[in-house]
């Protein structure tokens, strides 16, 4: 009792008092123009004509106000938005079966006359109507939001929430299952692949369900429409609504350690090593000693064999400056590109990306450049993700002679330079190797 009374609360709170004032307004008024149509008749059943035909006239007029007056208020005030919904139907195989069994019910009826069979008839086409009644009960007043991880790697698993919101106040929904909506001439849905079943949605409450997702490329990944499916109650009928909600997400290319990366690596430390002198604990070079210098940094062995005070210097470790470019000329950019040039520059673009994080790792100085593509210098951290945002989208271009922009872009004689490119080796101009680490994609097979 108090929740019924609760409801009824709430229900009066949210109501629109205008319009409620002309709905009581017009159902009084109809009610007494059904009275006097009702009085019409008797008094013309009496022969009493003059009185019919006022009485008739009257409850015409009355009708009529309604209809000029009320009518349209409560039209202008009414949320017919739930009205609005596309919904989808289709038969089960279950629900055929049912129909089939009605069909056979009403011969019976019809040969023999048995009442009982026709009052069986009745119940059976009764299930059907609440069937349909029920299921449209069920999905109107339901929304959908779908809550994506802010990064995606591929090929690892994420979870993404989908929930269903229950806007309706009195009646909850059962039997929901959410599903993605493939389009035509399109390839199949990446988002959502496996339907999501919701059991029970109260009402004006939330329900949330955590999907895994793996996502096995990189790009953007789109889904322009899901569909919220039920059978409820009988399972005779499945009843759809489609919800236009434009989803995407951007996945980056793979950071994970893989052997390639992990040959390459070794290779990479030395040359930012033989570039780069700091703090580390790697020994770089010696030089004499200066009065600032600490005690500790002296190499007595090279001192005593010198005669000179001499001074150690590391390779410093945590304020690495790097210019991180990657080469998108390929010949998978022809129309005519082999399986093996494509797999190539997909392997570029994912160890370019596990360079770029294992320099975030370090908390690096990190700048990338590509062509039409430029990162400031930053700290790793702060510019990674846009680095990943770039090879995300990233795609081939047809090799150009001499590579003249890449050539431009790695002759920065102030940071340790690192060029990850899918070409062949000889197609390298030598200009780039005198200036720069270079990291070639090469194939698992050589």
């Amino acid at each position: 009792m108090p929740s019924l009374f609760s409801t009824f609360a709430d229900l009066i709170a949210k109501s629109d008092r205008p319009a409620v004032r002309a709905f009581f307004l017009s159902l009084a008024a109809l009610s007494v123009a059904l009275i006097l149509a009702l009085y019409s008749g008797a008094a013309a059943q009496l022969g009493n004509l003059f009185l019919a035909s006022a009485s008739a006239i009257t409850a015409l007029v009355v009708a009529a106000w309604v209809s000029v007056t009320l009518v349209p208020v409560l039209a202008k005030r009414t949320p017919l938005r739930w009205i609005g919904y596309r919904m989808e139907y289709r038969v089960t195989r279950e629900g055929w079966i049912y129909i089939v069994v009605i069909v056979l019910v009403a011969l019976a009826a019809i040969n023999t006359g048995n009442n009982l069979l026709f009052l069986v008839l009745s119940c059976l086409i009764a299930s059907i109507l609440m069937s349909g009644i029920l299921s449209s009960i069920t999905l109107i007043g339901v929304d959908m939001r779908l809550k994506l991880p802010e990064h995606i790697f591929a090929g690892q698993m994420v979870r993404t929430a989908v929930e269903l919101q229950n806007e309706k106040l009195t009646l909850p929904s059962f039997s929901l299952r959410v599903e993605g909506v493939k389009k035509k001439g399109a390839p199949a849905a990446a988002l959502l692949e496996t339907p999501v079943y919701f059991p029970y949605l109260p009402r004006k409450a939330s329900a949330r369900q955590s999907v895994p997702m793996l996502f096995s490329q990189r790009g953007v990944y789109r889904q322009e429409a899901f569909r919220i499916v039920t059978r409820f109650p009988f399972g005779f009928l499945q009843k759809a609504r489609r919800i236009d909600l434009a989803t995407e997400a951007l996945v980056y290319p793979s950071v994970e350690a893989t052997p390639e990366f992990l040959e390459v690596l070794p290779g990479i430390q030395g040359a930012m090593e033989s570039l780069v002198k700091g703090r580390g604990q790697d020994l770089y070079a010696l030089r004499d000693y200066l009065p600032n210098d600490s005690a500790r940094h002296v190499h007595w062995k090279a001192s005593a064999r010198t005669g000179v005070l001499m001074v150690r210097e590391f390779a410093r470790e945590d304020d690495y400056r790097i210019l991180l470019v990657f080469d998108p000329y390929s010949p998978a950019a022809q129309h005519n590109s082999s399986a093996n040039e494509r797999e190539r520059f997909e392997r570029a673009v994912s160890l370019c990306a596990a360079i770029a994080w294992s320099f975030h790792e370090r908390n690096a100085q990190l700048e990338f450049r590509s062509v039409r593509a430029e990162v400031p210098l930053a700290p790793a951290t702060e510019n990674i993700f846009a680095v990943l945002r770039h090879l995300a989208l990233i795609q081939p271009i047809a090799p150009a002679p001499g590579h003249d922009l890449i050539s431009q872009l790695a002759a920065n004689p102030d940071s340790c330079k690192i060029v990850v490119t899918s070409q062949p080796r000889g197609s390298i101009p030598s200009e780039i190797w005198n200036s720069s680490y270079l990291v070639f994609a090469e194939d698992p097979s050589s």
